[in-house]
């Protein structure tokens, strides 16, 4: 098995031209982008993704907010540690948000952005502390049990429940971030975008976040992530006072329309935006329209 391999950003460096910030978290470099000033922007993003997911709209909000997109801890440009390191699971990543904002001392008039796994891992950061969050903005997520009558798709499982070949197609192969360059978009994405996407999924050991992720998925109450996942779906009528805006990517084989409609019920004055040629990489298929509508979103609720 090899080693970490260092990670080269240089092909996609014009389109990631940030500085890269560390915080020391228990000995492992987390890594996040901090641009701009202002009213705070964090942005969160999921399983297969890191903050490169998040640069046109680091682009374009950091001219008047402080915009701050993590990578999480086996993702992105931060540390990617074996399983007898770093845990890998929900509480974790929910801990390590909140140390990293109180590292920067934000602790008020937070706007979080969510896609994917960010959207638990931020919710349940939200429902901590309702009274630091001013505005939240969802893009293809659950934080929340499976809506009535779904279940997780069959390849996924097949993942979760450490399929030997799964297992060996995920960590030796790739296939978990490589899939997604062609099954979460719908219009297709460039061979630099690409190459960013997926850059820091390049050896055995630096794939071990792709894997856990899916593995963490609580199905019944035995597994160590459903009491925290139950606790946020319990409680998320709590926030129903914080404006929120939600962008869907409608042909997103996990995070179907049903997720968005369970989003719905639960915030009925949610401000909500269908892309009917967008997929689960919702942000890569429409960036331009969705910035439009953030910015407004941001305008029409000021803190």
């Amino acid at each position: 098995m090899k080693k970490n391999r260092l990670i080269d950003i240089s092909p996609f460096r014009h389109l990631y031209p940030f500085k890269s910030n560390y915080m020391d978290l228990d000995g492992l470099k987390y890594h996040f982008i901090d641009k701009g000033s202002g009213d705070p922007i964090i942005m969160i993003h999921g399983n297969p993704t890191w903050s490169f997911y998040y640069r046109n709209l680091i682009t374009a909000l950091s001219p008047q907010f402080r915009t701050i997109a993590v990578d999480h801890i086996g993702c992105g440009l931060s540390d990617k540690p074996d399983t007898k390191t770093y845990d890998y699971g929900l509480k974790s990543r929910i801990n390590n948000m909140e140390t990293l904002l109180d590292y920067l001392d934000l602790k008020e008039n937070l706007t979080l952005v969510v896609h994917d796994w960010g959207g638990i891992i931020g919710m349940a950061y939200v429902i901590k502390y309702p009274e630091r969050i001013k505005r939240i903005i969802i893009m293809n997520t659950a934080a929340f049990f499976f809506p009535d009558n779904k279940k997780l798709p069959v390849r996924l499982r097949l993942i979760r429940d450490i399929c030997p070949f799964a297992r060996i197609a995920v960590l030796g192969f790739n296939l978990f971030a490589y899939s997604a360059l062609f099954m979460a978009t719908r219009k297709g994405l460039s061979k630099d975008v690409k190459s960013g996407l997926i850059a820091p999924y390049n050896c055995w050991k630096n794939r071990i976040a792709t894997l856990k992720f899916v593995q963490d998925i609580p199905l019944s109450e035995n597994d160590p992530s459903y009491s925290l996942v139950r606790h946020v779906d319990k409680n998320l009528h709590k926030l129903s006072d914080i404006p929120m805006l939600i962008c869907w990517g409608k042909h997103d084989f996990v995070f179907d329309l049903s997720y968005l409609a369970e989003w719905q019920r639960r915030f009925p004055d949610a401000e909500v935006h269908i892309f009917s040629d967008a997929g689960h990489y919702v942000l890569e298929d429409e960036p331009d329209k969705i910035i439009v509508l953030i910015k407004k979103f941001l305008k029409n609720h000021p803190i």
